[in-house]
């Protein structure tokens, strides 16, 4: 089937003026969204065709806003390895839709597409824009195909869950680059109005140089589902993917990447040098879990000394807490989204800023807002070089707490260990073992 006309194609309705007053209102701590409400609205208005791949609750999530984002578009193709997830996704969008379902998605038999190949024939069902929403293991694969037909992206974190992969997906972050194609990364604390305007305080001065900060996402134990007789061991472990370290890159990198990409945001996006990470199973038991850890605890350093800390547990019964404390030389903040809470104070505990916008606003649709507006206009986000280095910080702070040994960002990025399966068939695949501290090589 012939592809469409990639969407960069798009007319800016973006002069020179625009532009300028756009930058100028987001340097001034204005959001994305408010920013581009001042500029010319694009002449073109032609509908833009969206595929799905992976119809679990974030590739639902995901059409969703898609489709709310720009009322020019429809969804004509969807995929996934699982003929259940592909089935409740639809029924799920004509719930969350209405009446609007009948006109917006446009998925008949023939663009239903189920396998591990499911993504390559979304890819090729004549699509501009892909949603890739599937397993994070196979995140570089889906992204690299999109990009080489062609088309626009949003990828759900986490982009990979191991070093080749995020090399991969490196790659095609700078080929994306060239062919002028979007990649909105699913970081959506990123597009948190009080999360936003916090962080550019924060990085614009207002607490001095940081001199550290500390990331927290203490949880309960996700869903764990026991295994059904016509499930191959492939089967299980992909029903139960939170829990594979292969799939899911552990919940470090699958959950707490979130908080670890506000660290980095903290941080000023900078790269750490290296990274020590304590973690382990306390509270673990059974084949649901697989052989994920339950606890991490890293210590990233940076080049001239500085330090920063993330913490993160999956136990239930346990004290919850989804915060970032940041200091610098003038003061501290505490930043809670959920609560939510964003305050700025003096070294004397005096409160010095608080955001007072609105709070209201889903993340998750202000990203895909943000991100269609930006094709729209000819101006694609393509921030998927960032995403993956908040992907590699959780990645490394994994393989230093599965081997107890100091990894470097040079050791981790440039790791071989592949955890993918090299045949991906619903077949025999036993669990891999629980890594042990000071016993599990690095490689």
């Amino acid at each position: 089937m012939p592809t469409s006309k990639p969407a960069t194609s798009l007319p800016t309705g973006l002069s020179r003026r625009d532009f300028v007053a756009t930058a100028a209102v987001v340097a001034a701590g204005g959001s994305l969204a408010s920013a581009l409400s001042h500029v010319a609205q694009p002449s073109d208005t032609r509908r833009l065709r969206i595929g799905l791949v992976g119809c679990g609750g974030r590739g639902l999530g995901a059409a969703v806003q898609a489709l709310r984002a720009d009322q020019n578009t429809d969804l004509i193709a969807v995929g996934d390895v699982f003929p259940d997830r592909l089935e409740t996704c639809l029924a799920g969008l004509r719930d969350e839709l209405g009446d609007a379902a009948a006109s917006r998605v446009k998925v008949d038999d023939e663009r239903k597409f189920l396998g591990f190949d499911a993504y390559q024939k979304v890819i090729d069902a004549g699509v501009d824009v892909v949603l890739l929403c599937s397993y994070p293991a196979f995140r570089p694969a889906h992204l690299k195909a999109a990009v080489e037909a062609g088309k626009h992206v949003f990828a759900e974190k986490p982009l990979a869950t191991d070093a080749p992969g995020l090399r991969s997906v490196l790659e095609s972050a700078a080929e994306a680059k060239k062919k002028n194609l979007g990649i909105l990364v699913g970081f959506c604390w990123r597009y948190n109005e009080g999360m936003r305007a916090t962080y550019e305080q924060i990085n614009a001065g207002a607490l001095g140089d940081i001199i550290t900060a500390h990331t927290t996402y203490h949880t309960g134990t996700l869903e764990k589902r026991k295994r059904k007789p016509e499930w191959s061991d492939l089967e299980f472990q992909m029903r139960n993917w939170w829990h594979f370290c292969w799939v899911s890159g552990d919940h470090i990198v699958e959950q707490a990447v979130h908080s670890i990409d506000r660290l980095a945001w903290a941080m000023g996006d900078r790269k750490p040098a290296r990274v020590n990470c304590l973690g382990g199973r306390a509270a673990r038991s059974g084949p649901e879990h697989g052989d994920a850890f339950d606890h991490f605890a890293a210590i990233y350093e940076y080049e001239g000394g500085g330090r920063a800390f993330h913490t993160c547990r999956q136990i239930d019964q346990t004290p919850s807490d989804n915060t970032d404390y940041i200091y610098g030389v003038k003061g501290s903040a505490v930043v809670n989204g959920w609560v939510p809470t964003y305050v700025l104070k003096d070294a004397a505990g005096k409160p010095i800023w608080k955001y007072s916008g609105p709070t209201g606003e889903d993340m998750y649709q202000n990203e895909h807002n943000a991100f269609f507006k930006s094709l729209r206009l000819g101006q694609p986000i393509n921030d998927c070089e960032r995403g993956a280095n908040s992907t590699l910080m959780a990645i490394m702070a994994r393989m230093s707490a599965y081997t107890g040994k100091t990894i470097t960002w040079e050791q981790a990025l440039n790791s071989k260990q592949i955890l993918v399966p090299e045949q991906l068939v619903l077949g025999p695949y036993p669990t891999p073992e629980v890594a042990i501290p000071g016993k599990t090589p690095f490689s």
